[in-house]
């Protein structure tokens, strides 16, 4: 156990540590650009931030990834706050956390063999679309010097760890460029302009709302799209951090945490979160590899609120800006042009519909539905081709069919016989085919009375082990079959 502790936790503390200063410099524009989208005090998205980042460290099942307030799910909770207002937006948060708890009880993670590869690269690539399209605004058409620091600070994250690596170079960038734009007064927007930072530790509250099921009735509806939108940017973000640093991670376990962190989180005033993809690879990138990283986000987040708010909010936007360009680019998954050329046209097709899809809707959830739902709409096209070949031997004639048969292929498989056939002796052989369901074992049933009531004798080969089960169980009419 101790160990474990050891391992999981002080076995990176060097580049955990500094990696979690640049992830919570980073936190601070996102948290109070995402407060807006919901229609919030921006401290609701700062005291989210903290308080999750700080209980999935301990609670989740992947190691440095981020997890805090995010658009995905501001988008989902605006129209409850412009309705109904904060505190029923604690409510819904708090019941978010529980149903993510139980989804994650209940295994929710083995979905993810569900989700195909090109879903994950339209779902990585919208994101990284969406993370750039977010900072357009704070370094486009407003100055020559905002694109020069932008320039600057892609320069400096690029460059300086060629050489230097002690110190993650975003954090130089911030540190750095925040210095010349404060003793050189130069008119750049910073992350004051965003909004208002109180010095506050956020407190315990429970929200005031009615214990009714009117309000039930009325925050449940949002609190299941929060629970889902949030579970699959944060399984998918899992799974992309997996990647990057070749380890595995209990997604079961993560989704518990995120539903833990929810749950406390709307005790304290915060507003729904989960992962941030941007803010997990920027962790990732300056060596974040352990809980620690993700604990010093949180905590050095609300120290900066607390202790260094002044100095803070002199933070220049295109530093940040540049930063989380820095991200998009290294998110984006590149190959994927090559990939548009090189795969099936259908998978082709599913990814460019994740990526537009996400990018109409600003919803990830919904792009990745989409594409699961194409996929499946996809293979069942192309597994429902059954192919049936006639052959006459010695008299008899003999269907070799050749597929898989069930509800998509009936129709083929039918009109596949010759069904003006009078007393014949007649073998359907599925050596090569596979009974998957009752529409299928309908199919097989009409063809077989169809045959019977001219005077035909039937005969079915080949039949393998679990569709002869499913045949005896459903089928209406009794089936002469042959195990040879």
């Amino acid at each position: 156990m101790v160990e474990k502790i050891k391992q999981e936790w002080f076995s990176n503390v060097r580049a955990d540590i500094l990696s979690g200063i640049v992830v919570a410099l980073a936190l601070i524009p996102e948290a109070l650009a995402f407060s807006i989208i919901a229609g919030v005090d921006p401290m609701v998205g700062l005291y989210a931030s903290f308080c999750i980042a700080i209980i999935i460290s301990f609670a989740g099942g992947r190691p440095a990834m981020i997890s805090a307030a995010t658009g995905a799910m501001a988008l989902v909770m605006a129209p409850l706050v412009k309705e109904f207002g904060l505190q029923y937006l604690l409510a819904a948060t708090i019941l978010t956390g529980v149903l993510q708890f139980i989804f994650g009880a209940c295994k929710i993670a083995r979905l993810m063999k569900f989700i195909p590869r090109a879903v994950m690269i339209g779902f990585v690539n919208a994101l990284a679309i969406m993370i750039f399209m977010a900072q357009v605004p704070h370094f486009f058409n407003i100055s020559n010097m905002t694109y020069i620091f932008v320039a600057v600070t892609l320069l400096i994250v690029y460059i300086v760890p060629r050489f230097f690596k002690a110190i993650p170079a975003p954090l130089i960038a911030i540190v750095v460029l925040t210095a010349i734009a404060v003793y050189g007064h130069l008119d750049l927007r910073t992350v004051g302009d965003l909004g208002e930072i109180t010095k506050s530790l956020p407190s315990f509250l429970i929200p005031d709302v009615p214990f009714t099921w009117e309000t039930f009735k009325i925050i449940f509806p949002y609190s299941i799209s929060l629970a889902i939108v949030g579970l699959v940017e944060t399984l998918l973000t899992s799974s992309i951090v997996d990647d990057m640093t070749d380890t595995g991670s209990n997604k079961n376990r993560e989704a518990r945490g995120q539903g833990i962190a929810n749950f406390i989180n709307g005790f304290f005033g915060g507003m729904a979160g989960c992962a941030m993809i941007g803010q997990s690879v920027i962790n990732v990138k300056s060596g974040g590899r352990k809980r620690l990283s993700t604990f010093v986000a949180g905590a050095f987040l609300i120290f900066l609120i607390l202790v260094l708010g002044d100095l803070v909010v002199k933070i220049p936007m295109p530093v940040l800006a540049g930063i989380m360009i820095m991200v998009c680019i290294g998110t984006f998954d590149w190959g994927s042009f090559a990939y548009l050329k090189k795969a099936p046209k259908s998978d082709a097709v599913v990814m460019v519909v994740t990526v537009v899809i996400v990018l109409m809707t600003h919803d990830l959830s919904k792009g990745v539905i989409a594409g699961v739902i194409l996929s499946a709409i996809t293979f069942v096209a192309k597994i429902s081709k059954i192919k049936v070949t006639e052959q006459l031997q010695n008299s008899k004639i003999i269907y070799k069919i050749k597929g898989q048969l069930f509800f998509a292929s009936v129709e083929s498989f039918v009109d596949a016989f010759d069904m003006d056939l009078t007393n014949k002796e007649i073998i359907i052989d599925f050596t090569e085919a596979h009974i998957w369901d009752d529409s299928g074992v309908g199919a097989v049933d009409k063809v077989i009375m169809k045959y019977k009531e001219k005077e035909n004798e039937v005969t079915v080969l080949g039949v393998n082990e679990s569709s002869r089960k499913l045949l005896n169980r459903l089928a209406i009419h009794e089936t002469k079959t042959n195990h040879s």
